[in-house]
């Protein structure tokens, strides 16, 4: 479970930036309520600003800390930056991150300041009583990384000669340390569609990918062929399809193809694939393989433009979602950004963000920090009348 991030010079925020799920003793109890020792932190944030404000901005420092922490020392060559940028006015400043987050049952605290050339510094904390004591630190020195661990068994020799657009963690998993193991399979749970450049666009061959990984589990293509039908996009059930397929070399490969049955009133049916289906249900198919995997995993869904895939009548159900116990058993969170304001008469105003972009740099504010607002206003009828901000000027 995440607790807070806060991050500075990052894309377009230059400030140091708070996202926080706790709730504090305020807010009357809700289903969105995660409760650990009688704290209480959200299972839903929703972010909502107007175009061009920084909403894909604030879900970043997500999407990127997944890439580094787990991918880094693998998924990126030894002579290539690290795939990110400070805010274009302070580039050459470095950025920062601070994560907390449970694990397990205990609390812990990644820190992480870099450029996009090297990792400045770099740490993780755990949480004993009521202090904070590192597992391990790694700072830049003239020459290599200074080194410093307890507990966390990565040799100092490696440590300190180890490349600087790589982290610690994901070198040490990549040397089967298992102490990093954790910390990997978390930050793994952050189901995302953005990358390094924003949104991920739908296209044809997100289809094919996420078909296969619904094929590869079948409770998850069970979860899905109900939320499809549910969506009354003219469905009766949805099934994957794999066939053997050559590449342009010959070499055969599995293709997975998912199939959309549809029923006539009189029993009559037929199957269509979903390349010739609408490209809404293409759309909906694809966003629901990141959401449904988070609800049955536990994690965090990291998704941008929601409603851009879902009418806005199909928001209340996906929420419930993570709302009720039944369909979410392992507390797993959601943040997303939408452009629908509907959604702020389905949240609380802890539930919230609002961004903004002020001479050429983002803010965003959480609306129960936002003084004399109410837990009983309407937050919808006060953000259209422009009480709250955060809407275009026109």
């Amino acid at each position: 479970m995440i607790k807070n991030l806060s991050f500075k010079n990052f894309y377009s925020f230059a400030d140091e930036t708070v996202i926080d799920f706790a709730l504090g003793k305020k807010p009357t109890p809700s289903g969105y309520d995660i409760d650990v020792d009688g704290e209480r932190y959200n299972k839903a944030i929703a972010v909502v600003g107007a175009n061009g404000s920084g909403k894909t901005q604030l879900l970043k420092p997500l999407a990127f800390l997944r890439w580094f922490v787990a991918n880094s020392f693998l998924g990126n060559d030894p002579e290539r930056d690290i795939p990110f940028a400070a805010h274009l006015l302070y580039d050459e400043s470095p950025s920062s991150f601070e994560l907390e987050c449970m694990i397990a049952g205990t609390d812990y605290r990644y820190m992480l300041e870099l450029t996009s050339k090297e990792v400045l510094f770099e740490a993780l904390y755990e949480k004993t009583s009521s202090q904070y004591s590192y597992l391990f630190k790694r700072e830049k020195r003239e020459k290599g990384y200074d080194f410093k661990q307890k507990g966390f068994p990565f040799p100092k020799s490696q440590a300190e000669k180890l490349r600087g657009n790589a982290s610690l963690i994901s070198a040490a998993h990549s040397f089967d340390v298992e102490a990093a193991k954790p910390f990997i399979d978390f930050f793994s749970r952050i189901e995302t569609n953005i990358n390094n450049t924003g949104r991920q666009h739908f296209q044809h061959g997100k289809l094919l990918k996420a078909a296969e990984k619904f094929h590869k589990s079948p409770e998850l293509l069970k979860r899905m062929s109900t939320a499809m039908c549910e969506f009354d996009l003219g469905l009766n059930s949805v099934d994957i399809q794999k066939l053997i397929m050559s590449d342009d070399s010959g070499q055969e490969k599995e293709v997975y193809i998912p199939l959309g049955k549809h029923t006539y009133e009189d029993g009559r049916s037929f199957e269509l694939s979903f390349f010739e289906e609408s490209s809404g249900t293409q759309s909906a198919f694809v966003l629901l393989e990141p959401i449904l995997k988070t609800l049955h995993n536990g994690g965090i869904a990291v998704i941008d433009e929601i409603d851009n895939d879902l009418h806005p009548h199909l928001m209340p159900h996906l929420l419930e979602w993570f709302e009720f116990e039944h369909t979410n058993p392992h507390q797993a969170q959601l943040i997303f950004t939408c452009h629908t304001p509907e959604v702020l008469n389905l949240l609380q105003k802890h539930q919230v963000y609002l961004v903004a972009k002020r001479n050429q740099q983002s803010e965003a504010w959480r609306l129960d920090d936002m003084t004399g607002l109410r837990a009983d206003d309407n937050l919808y009828a006060k953000y259209m009348a422009g009480a709250l901000g955060a809407t275009p000027e026109l």
